[in-house]
C-alpha cells in the first residue's frame, strides 16, 4: 500500500466557492477513467434517506458497530444514525448531487483522476493515476471528518514533499495558495 499527501489549498465557508475550485481543478486534470469515492459521517435520518436515494446500494455501518445496523444486514440507515459511509467507484456526475444532499453532515468526496498535467513552464512533469486525486472535505477540515466545521476544504493529492511546486501551482489556478496543511492519505 502506498500513500499520497493531501495538501489543503482552499478552506472556505462558501460551498459554492469550494465547488468552483473543484470544477476548475477537474478542468485541468486528465479525467479519462476517473471515478468518485464517498466517505461520510451521517448523523441525520433525513440526510441518510437523501443519500440512499442517490446511492441505493450504499455501503454503510452504524457508528455504534455493525451489530447495531449495516448495509450488509439490509438495515435502514436512517434508523441507525449516526452511520459511517464508505462507498466507491461512482461516476463523476454523482459527486455534486451527493454533496448537495449532505446538509450539515460531513464527508470527503474524492475524485480519483487519471493524472495531473505536465506544466513545462512551471517545471512540472506529468503525474499519473497513482498520485492524482482531488478531495473536497465538506463540513470538515480534514479527510476523515475528525474536525467537523462549518467550512469546506479542497485538498490536492501528490506524491510527497518534492511536489510542493505542483501544490502551489494548483492552488494558484483556483486563486488560492497552499495553506501548509498536509495529511497522509492511504491509497
Amino acid at each position: 500500500m502506498s500513500n499520497s499527501r493531501a495538501a489543503a489549498i482552499l478552506t472556505t465557508a462558501d460551498l459554492a466557492e469550494a465547488m468552483r475550485a473543484v470544477r476548475t481543478l477537474l478542468d485541468i486534470a486528465d479525467l479519462e477513467g476517473a471515478v468518485v469515492d464517498f466517505e461520510a459521517t451521517i448523523r441525520s435520518p433525513d440526510v441518510a434517506d437523501r443519500i440512499r436515494q442517490l446511492l441505493p446500494d450504499l455501503s454503510w455501518w452504524a457508528q455504534a458497530g455493525k451489530e447495531h445496523g449495516s448495509s450488509e444486514c439490509g438495515d435502514d440507515p436512517a434508523a441507525c444514525v449516526p452511520i459511517t459511509v464508505h462507498d466507491w467507484d461512482h461516476s463523476l456526475a454523482s459527486a455534486e448531487p451527493l454533496i448537495a444532499a449532505l446538509g450539515p453532515d460531513s464527508a470527503a468526496v474524492r475524485w480519483d483522476l487519471n493524472g495531473w498535467p505536465e506544466v513545462p513552464t512551471a517545471g512540472l512533469g506529468l503525474i499519473t493515476r497513482k498520485y492524482a486525486y482531488l478531495t473536497l472535505s465538506v463540513n470538515s477540515r480534514d479527510l476523515y471528518q475528525d474536525e467537523p466545521s462549518p467550512d469546506h476544504t479542497v485538498h490536492v493529492h501528490v506524491r510527497g514533499d518534492q511536489d510542493t511546486a505542483r501544490v502551489e501551482w494548483l492552488a494558484a489556478q483556483v486563486g488560492s495558495r497552499f495553506s501548509g496543511r498536509v495529511e497522509i492519505a492511504p491509497l
